[in-house]
């Protein structure tokens, strides 16, 4: 059986690759499940995935924090939010369950923005929380 972090990370990436106005606002599939070494923004990559078991009498659960950054090439705000903002829309909406894992709650709990010194590029942070049930 695959880990549930494998499993939502696959399930979530193919989603938000599957966006027609995401892959069009970034240009193609630039979409990770780690962060790229040498990336040209703009892109999106999960760079951190944390799980708490919440298993429940007859099946196992877990409660999943991941953090996802988005990056534009231009330092302005309004570009990498309308990215982010696709990001959540998409990870709100879309089916993110697998043969392996049912998502039962899907929430955002914040995005924050920032503008990086050293490249000018604009970023943003976008914290989600799943829910799911199944997996090892």
């Amino acid at each position: 059986m695959t880990h549930p972090i494998v499993e939502l990370q696959a399930s979530l990436v193919a989603a938000l690759l599957a966006d027609g106005q995401l892959t069009a606002a970034l240009g193609g599939d630039a979409v990770y499940d780690t962060p790229p070494k040498n990336a040209q923004a703009p892109y999106v990559a999960i760079v951190r995935h944390d799980v708490l078991p919440r298993d429940g009498d007859d099946t196992p659960g877990n409660d999943h924090r991941l953090l996802l950054q988005c990056w534009h090439s231009q330092a302005s705000r309004k570009a990498v939010l309308g990215i982010a903002d696709r990001v959540i829309a998409v990870a709100l909406t879309a089916d993110i369950s697998s043969a392996g894992l049912l998502v039962t709650h899907v929430q955002h709990d914040r995005t924050d923005t920032a503008i990086d010194v050293q490249t000018g590029w604009a970023r943003a942070a976008v914290t989600l929380r799943f829910l799911s049930e199944g997996g090892s």
